[in-house]
């Protein structure tokens, strides 16, 4: 079309009278649609930007429940988009809030394959996200909580040592009448079991180092009983029953009761998954 136009210009500027009288009309023409090309595009409303805000928000709002609700029940990623019927990096995507697009019928799948409810997460206030270490907190409050019915008096991120590569006890429990102190170590996601032995192992002997005065000082390993955690516990059990060779049930009762005394070995405790209670072992 352009091109018909500005062959009729060319002839009309050469002098062919029956060209001359559209001269105006093309000028006209290309100019307003020169005009038309330089004019902005008309802006988004009001309502339509909050719009997206507000998808990002809630994509993001999203992501992060679908996150927390997958790390709460130990599995990874690849397990959750396997489910859905989804790649990983998409699945990646969603919790990174990086797929503001996505079908709803994606998210539902997303949500179903935790056994969660999408709406939730859609509902949930701006700002009363829980903290991200709200499962550990979760398990140091119960300890805390069981302790106080056993007369243990408790010191939660107790420091053992000083200086530069300082440790710390998640919980740690005193009975001053009994002359007890017991290492209360808490796992959420156990990755090396190995690691959480020698942690928990190197700290009741730098505290044993630290007090005096007859005091007895073992070591309790408290971890999360998820789907992930479980199978590596059954993998190590030999090793775990060699290095925490004390009954977990004589160690609950010692923490809930204060006329038993406290295991003279080290132990080993599940959580339940939601924090609200502790399970023995055997």
């Amino acid at each position: 079309m352009r091109t018909r136009h500005a062959a009729s210009l060319a002839r009309a500027v050469a002098g062919e009278p029956r060209d001359k009288c559209r001269l105006l009309n093309v000028v006209r023409m290309l100019e307003s649609r020169s005009d038309e090309t330089r004019r902005p595009r008309r802006r988004a409303s009001a309502a339509r930007r909050r719009g997206r805000s507000r998808a990002a928000d809630v994509g993001r709002r999203i992501g992060i429940g679908l996150k927390e609700a997958r790390i709460a029940q130990g599995l990874r990623q690849v397990d959750v988009a396997t489910e859905a019927g989804i790649t990983q990096p998409f699945y990646s995507r969603i919790e990174r809030g990086r797929e503001p697009g996505v079908a709803l019928e994606t998210l539902c799948a997303c949500a179903a394959a935790l056994n969660v409810q999408l709406a939730g997460f859609v509902e949930a206030m701006p700002g009363a996200d829980l903290p991200r270490d709200i499962e550990h907190l979760r398990r140091q409050n119960l300890v805390v909580a069981i302790g106080a019915k056993g007369g243990w008096t408790a010191i939660p991120e107790a420091a053992v040592d000083q200086g530069r590569w300082s440790r710390s006890i998640d919980v740690l429990l005193g009975r001053a009448t009994r002359r007890e102190a017991a290492v209360v170590e808490i796992w959420d996601l156990l990755l090396d079991g190995g690691e959480a032995m020698r942690g928990l192992a190197g700290k009741v002997q730098a505290l044993r180092e630290h007090l005096s005065g007859g005091w007895r000082v073992q070591g309790l390993l408290l971890v999360r009983g998820t789907h992930r955690n479980r199978p590596l516990v059954r993998q190590l059990r030999p090793l775990i029953d060699a290095r925490v060779p004390a009954s977990s049930s004589g160690w609950l009762r010692a923490l809930g009761d204060p006329a038993i005394a406290m295991p003279v070995a080290d132990g080993f405790a599940w959580t339940d998954v939601q924090g609200t209670r502790l399970i023995k072992r055997r």
